[in-house]
């Protein structure tokens, strides 16, 4: 992990900790490199700013030429579209209740999209729609792994949503679907057939609906891995990815990315050792961390978090090994080190990279955004729904 893109080390030691920080060069280059790799294979990018739910990021996202946000709350689709942005995908199984949040947006000029896997949902947008003299513009979810929701590509019930949707006087906007089962590959020939595996199950369905004189204009997949390892795209319209923003230990394992690409870190104090046990005790615990263990089936574990010196440098062998709710135990994995105390004395600032940064990011209300040629800045963080 090079230093040189780092902010200055007295930034960082002017914060209480702990603290979540952004190496801004590093998000720029991820940024950079996803969006001309969508370019290329002649795509929009849809960027889900779940990972980030901060407007800082987003915009760098829109500005670098991403058409449009993913959003998981109809919070964050209000917090995004008073900053201004108004193509929004509300990209969670839509249900009667939240349908007048969804009404009040669209009515207020914002380009929702909201989603649907279901005949009953379907049926509940078009009663609510006729009720209030509403059009909604909808996309049915398509399951093209067996990893979460949607409606597998060849099943009867695609037709009946659609039919549902089209004949009750919404929009049907189009298909789209997510492969999560990217992340339970480490190969990039496994991850090419997973990624080709979504788009052709996302295309299928949509010819599937044309085949039937029903309008499909978009065809929308995505994750971070099959988005950045696909062959080709025939047929797709657009992408959706989100954690490609920051990358985590996750991504590192799965092979399609560093950890020099690693931009999202938490900074954190060195407050006690158990020395017997080669601990050194830090500030950040599970409240800090979250309880993410995603790297603990992969080929490498990462307990919480790999440990990094404050300057961002590795250090090759260290990590977060255990939590509690304010403290983590950071330990060396095999033999322990007995010089833990001279090595990590009290008062010590590390950071460490997070398994999971959607996860470690939704544990702090604010991030600590730094470059070598600005002063630290302070970028709010969307919580709740």
């Amino acid at each position: 992990m090079t230093t040189k893109q780092n902010a200055p080390l007295a930034s960082l030691q002017t914060l209480n900790t702990p603290a979540a920080v952004i190496d801004v060069p590093r998000m720029q280059h991820n940024i950079r490199r996803m969006q001309s790799r969508m370019d290329t294979l002649g795509v929009r990018l849809r960027p889900h700013v779940k990972t980030s739910k901060c407007v800082e990021v987003a915009r760098a996202q829109i500005d670098a030429g991403a058409a449009g946000i993913t959003v998981s709350t109809l919070k964050e689709a209000e917090r995004f579209f008073d900053d201004g942005v108004t193509d929004i995908l509300y990209a969670v199984g839509m249900v009667a209740s939240k349908l007048p949040a969804a009404l009040a947006l669209r009515r207020r000029g914002c380009d929702l999209k909201i989603l649907t896997d279901s005949v009953a949902s379907a049926q509940a947008i078009v009663a609510f729609g006729a009720e209030f003299g509403a059009t909604f513009d909808v996309w049915i979810e398509i399951d093209t792994d067996g990893h979460r929701s949607g409606i597998a590509p060849n099943e009867d019930a695609l037709l009946d949503v659609a039919r549902v949707l089209h004949d009750g006087g919404a929009n049907l906007g189009g298909v789209m679907t997510h492969a999560g089962s990217s992340y339970d590959v480490d190969t990039p020939e496994a991850l090419v057939a997973i990624a080709e595996q979504e788009r052709a199950g996302c295309v299928r369905a949509a010819t599937r609906l044309r085949d039937a004189g029903l309008p499909c204009p978009v065809v929308s997949v995505g994750s971070t891995p099959t988005a950045l390892t696909a062959a080709h795209l025939e047929g797709v319209t657009e992408v959706r990815a989100g954690v490609y923003v920051f990358f985590d230990l996750v991504m590192h394992n799965i092979g399609v990315c560093t950890t020099d690409d690693l931009a999202l870190s938490v900074l954190t104090t060195v407050i006690g050792h158990q020395a017997d046990k080669g601990w050194a005790i830090v500030d950040a615990g599970w409240m800090a961390m979250s309880r993410d263990r995603g790297t603990q089936k992969q080929k490498r574990d990462f307990g919480y978090g790999q440990v990094c010196r404050i300057d961002g440098s590795l250090m090759p062998g260290y990590q977060l090994s255990g939590v509690n709710q304010e403290h983590g135990i950071l330990s060396r994995e095999g033999e322990p080190d007995l010089d833990i105390v001279a090595r990590f004395p009290i008062g010590t600032l590390l950071r460490i990279l997070p398994n999971h940064a959607c996860a470690t990011g939704a544990q702090f209300p604010e991030y600590h955004a730094i470059a070598p040629d600005r002063d630290l800045a302070v970028w709010p963080r969307l919580h709740g729904w």
